[in-house]
């Protein structure tokens, strides 16, 4: 029997994202990917995906922005969250210096009138090193951007800016929890992820080598490998 499984998108990210994983988990798991460009807030997103959702019961994973819609949809319905993937995300709520980043990367999309200027800026935080100049890889995070739209993104944008701080809810996460983390993200490093797997009770930290951010398109066999074991054993 298939599991249930809502995938949700990281900032200016859509299905595309989870390709690797829509493709090879396919005999594993029933997908819904959740579209998260239409709210304002992250207590929105949650919302709108649970109303939305297939089923009374899922799995869930979430990359990035998603990793914080997936804490939320886990703090409005604890009950319905059966398992839980938190990828390349963070709990804390943020930082000043980072809202002054953000703010400067809505400005730059505003002004320029196409996201080209800002994933130039932004695609040696997003992927490895090694992987800047991968254009398969580099045309796929584009696209997505593109499709996004600045009116969207500036709503993600804002809504990341203003998140609750989950750690106080970490220790009372009671599903089966996959943290994984590139081992080269420079948005949300390592550090992170460590400390959530460190305050989830039945958590497994998996570090994907040689992986900057968008962990799941830079290294999708590993992505895979960890979210078929997080699905097929509790």
């Amino acid at each position: 029997m298939k599991q249930p499984l809502i995938l949700l998108p990281g900032l200016l990210c859509d299905a595309a994202l989870w390709a690797p994983q829509l493709s090879d988990l396919a005999g594993i798991a029933d997908f819904f990917v959740a579209d998260l460009t239409n709210e304002y807030s992250i207590e929105e997103m949650g919302a709108a995906v649970l109303r939305d959702a297939p089923w009374k019961e899922f799995a869930l994973a979430g990359l990035s922005m998603g990793g914080y819609v997936a804490q939320e949809i886990v703090r409005q319905a604890p009950q319905r969250v059966k398992k839980l993937a938190l990828l390349d995300t963070r709990s804390r709520a943020e930082l000043p210096e980072e809202t002054e980043r953000r703010r400067a990367l809505m400005q730059l999309a505003q002004s320029g009138g196409n996201f080209t200027p800002v994933t130039n800026r932004m695609l040696p935080f997003l992927v490895h090193e090694s992987r800047v100049k991968d254009e398969p890889l580099v045309k796929v995070i584009r696209e997505m951007a593109e499709r996004t739209g600045i009116e969207a993104y500036v709503r993600q944008q804002n809504a990341i800016i203003a998140r609750p701080d989950y750690r106080p809810m970490l220790p009372s996460i009671s599903c089966p929890t996959l943290v994984l983390c590139g081992r080269q993200d420079k948005l949300t490093p390592l550090d992170n992820s460590e400390q959530m797997a460190a305050a989830i009770p039945r958590a497994k930290l998996v570090v994907v080598e040689e992986c900057g951010h968008v962990s799941t398109l830079e290294r999708p066999e590993a992505v895979n490998s960890a979210m078929r074991e997080w699905l097929q054993h509790n």
